[in-house]
Order: structure tokens, then C-alpha cells, then sequence
């Protein structure tokens, strides 16, 4: 299926609506952050983790509403599989109250209890994370985010150049600056977790991939499109560039966000921030790739030809 084939959009030369967009996107995202903050799960600020059995099933939406009344904050709430016990569903319960394990723990069970008579509530594990740890690990994702920009830059740069690099770094950075502003924004008002923890941050690993394929792809053909039309004006190879790859940029990108919108629907309670990460970041990292990425580089190559004015490669 071909969608989107001889376009001539003046995609490049419209790059200036991209930066209005871009823009507004990026100072609302960090607006969020900076006023609202992000809302860490017990993986970064430190907390208690317990699997709670019981005789009846239990949703985990509404042990959350029950538990929110009686801890400090609101938990977190997910359906575990304990295979040590047969394949019995339970729930794993998060939280980041301050206190004694055992305390925390006959709260839990105690209001489970009073609010689902029948479920004869009981713990069967606990784990506690530190906040030695949770700092420890904080930093570590913070590395791994910012290690892959820089090996995804040198990639970029020795496969491409240096300019190419640049375009992607900003696109990538871009990219999960607003899916981080949008988790901002949007917390305490959906009706699932919004937590950052380590499954966010592994899907923000993987929009960068994502998102750096797709730019990858449209870096290629600027590549080979060059090489073909050495006369024309490289603003208008890019251009022509881009509109080549826009079938194949929507179709991939279609396919992928059924799929992980699928997830979304039906992969349950403990994959929902996740696959809402991803949905964000796919759309986002689409439009990236074509409207900030792409002129990023033609606006190094302007800069790098005599009077800033478009130049020929």
C-alpha cells in the first residue's frame, strides 16, 4: 500500500510553521515541568512494594481509589501473576509512604479488607526500595538517556556528518522533552498511572529508536538525492527528499501506532503508561523527523554557504 506518492509538498520551505509548533509545544512542556513536576514512581523517590492474595479478584483501579483514602499518596496498583502459588492472581501494590514496612502493610490490609469483606486480604511478599537506591537509579536513567544522544550523534555524524548529527539530537531531544511535558501536564487527570518509572523509561529508549530510524531513513535519500541533483538548490533536494519518503513514513508510522495502540486497549493496568508513552512518542517522533530534524540541517548548510542564502551541494 502506497499513500502519499508524487507529492510536492513544500515541506521544507513551511519549516517555519514547524519551529511555531515546536516552540509552543517545548515552552508548555517545560512550563509543566518546572511548575507541576513529574510524578516518580517508588523506582526514583524511594518506597514499599507488597503482593497482596486474596480469596475474591480484585480490581485494580478500585483498590487504588480505596488505598489513595488511607496512605499518604496514591499507590500504585497492578495485577501480578504469583506463579509460586499456582498462577493466583494477585495485585502489586507500590507505595511511597514514609513509616514502618509493617505499619504500612496492616493499613493495606486493613482497608482492603473493609472495603471488600469477602476478599480476606493477605501479603505474601514485601520489598522495600531505598532512596540511596532510588537516587542511585535516578541518575543511571538520566545517564542512559543522555549516553544514547551523544553514541546516536557520533553514529549519525560518522555516517552522515556532522550536521546530520546535530538534526537528529535536536529531533530526539525534542522528542522526549514534550512526551515528558505532555506526562506533566496530564497527571492526576487520566484515569492510569502517570508515574515515571522504569517501564517509562525504557519506552522513552525505545521512541528514541524509533523516532531515529524514521529520521535515518529521510537522511539517506537527502543523501543519495544530492549525489543525483548536484545543480539544484539544496533546499529544494531536501524538499524533494522528504516528500519520496512521506509514504513510507506514514505507513510505518500507522501500522506501528495500531499495534501499540492495541496494547494500550487491551495489554491491562500494568502496560498503560507504557503504551501511552509510546503512542505520544510515535506521533511525536514522526513529525520530528520531518519538521525539525530536516531543517535543522538545512539551516547548517544555509549557515555554511556565503550570505546565508540557499546553496548548492
Amino acid at each position: 500500500m502506497r499513500i502519499f506518492e508524487n507529492t510536492e509538498f513544500n515541506l521544507v520551505g513551511s519549516r517555519s510553521r514547524g519551529y511555531l509548533i515546536s516552540g509552543i509545544l517545548l515552552l508548555l512542556s517545560i512550563g509543566a515541568i518546572v511548575t507541576r513536576g513529574l510524578e516518580l514512581g517508588i523506582d526514583f523517590r524511594g518506597g514499599m512494594e507488597f503482593v497482596v492474595e486474596s480469596d475474591q479478584l480484585l480490581e485494580a483501579t478500585e483498590v487504588r481509589t480505596t488505598l489513595t483514602t488511607v496512605l499518604e499518596s496514591a499507590p500504585e496498583v497492578k495485577t501480578y501473576s504469583d506463579v509460586g502459588a499456582g498462577g493466583q492472581d494477585a495485585l502489586l501494590i507500590r507505595a511511597a509512604s514514609e513509616g514502618e514496612t509493617s505499619e504500612v502493610q496492616a493499613t493495606i490490609v486493613g482497608a482492603i479488607a473493609s472495603q471488600f469483606p469477602d476478599a480476606n486480604p493477605r501479603v505474601i511478599k514485601t520489598d522495600v526500595v531505598g532512596p540511596r537506591f532510588a537516587e542511585d537509579l535516578k541518575r543511571g536513567s538520566l545517564y542512559a538517556v543522555l549516553g544514547s544522544l551523544l553514541v546516536i550523534f557520533l553514529y549519525v555524524m560518522l555516517r552522515f556528518e556532522w550536521r546530520f548529527g546535530l538534526g537528529a539530537v535536536a529531533a530526539l531531544f525534542h522528542d522526549v522533552l514534550i512526551t515528558l511535558g505532555i506526562f506533566s501536564l496530564l497527571q492526576g487527570f487520566m484515569p492510569f498511572s502517570m508515574q515515571i518509572d522504569q517501564a517509562i523509561i525504557a519506552a522513552f529508549l525505545t521512541i528514541v529508536g524509533y523516532s531515529l530510524n524514521d529520521t535515518v531513513v529521510i537522511f539517506d535519500r537527502i543523501r543519495e538525492y544530492t549525489n543525483l541533483f548536484k545543480t539544484e538548490p539544496y533546499q529544494i533536494v531536501v524538499n524533494r527528499s522528504v516528500n519520496t519518503t512521506l509514504s513510507r513514513t506514514f505507513v510505518t508510522s500507522g501500522t506501528t501506532l495500531l499495534v501499540v495502540a492495541t496494547l494500550f486497549t487491551f495489554g491491562g493496568e500494568v502496560l498503560r503508561g507504557f503504551s501511552f508513552a509510546l503512542i505520544i512518542g510515535i506521533i511525536i517522533g514522526t513529525y520530528s523527523s520531518i519538521f525539525v530534524a530536516t531543517p535543522v540541517v538545512v539551516e547548517l548548510h544555509h549557515r555554511s554557504t556565503s550570505g546565508g542564502t540557499p546553496g548548492r551541494r
